[in-house]
């Protein structure tokens, strides 16, 4: 299958979750654990204020489908029992001839350790793998955010590269680890 475009109908349900796109109603939510060092500091971006919030949700966060290489697909996490937003999730689309994509996520500190964030990019990859056609998606985390390494393991996902010291991160030299997944071993998953 060739990457073509992908135009998902949402909200996009889990077994505990619903995924969808992000509105102006999500800003106090979303301000709430993106303005937070702490959940900032292995991710790449700053912590963010409300003006930010608001740039992000009328650009980079508007898209609700992905039509080329070089786009990002951005989707709340919301508990579908209370709908309250407790993260967010992201597929990249790299590159249409190599059929390659990259997954995000970042989940509220209160709601970290409850498996939102491992079945929300679970649902990302199937987006990517089964909607998108894509051929590999990779995660790419510091090497500190072993959190985030353990959701990419609960995914399938293996590790490949370790590259130490590759990029100025955040004033410090980080060391970044990449995992991946190919389609095929998407579907031996089944």
């Amino acid at each position: 299958m060739s990457p073509n475009e992908l135009r998902p109908t949402y909200p996009i349900t889990t077994e505990r979750l619903r995924l969808r796109p992000l509105t102006s109603a999500d800003a106090e939510a979303l301000l709430s654990y993106r303005s937070r060092p702490d959940v900032c500091r292995y991710v790449p971006f700053e912590p963010m204020t409300p003006d930010v919030i608001t740039d992000r949700l009328d650009t980079y966060w508007a898209a609700t489908i992905l039509t080329d290489e070089g786009q990002s697909l951005t989707l709340g996490i919301e508990v579908a029992e209370t709908g309250q937003l407790v993260g967010d999730v992201v597929l990249f689309w790299h590159s249409r001839k190599h059929r390659g994509g990259e997954i995000g996520y970042v989940v509220g500190p209160e709601f970290a350790g409850q498996g939102y964030a491992t079945e929300a990019a679970r649902a990302v990859l199937k987006l990517g793998f089964e909607g998108l056609g894509l051929h590999r998606i990779v995660g790419r985390i510091d090497e500190r955010n072993e959190p985030s390494a353990r959701v990419l393991r609960r995914l399938g996902m293996r590790q490949e590269a370790r590259l130490v010291h590759n990029e100025l991160f955040k004033g410090e030299w980080s060391t970044e680890v990449v995992f991946a997944m190919l389609s095929e071993e998407w579907a031996a998953l089944g």
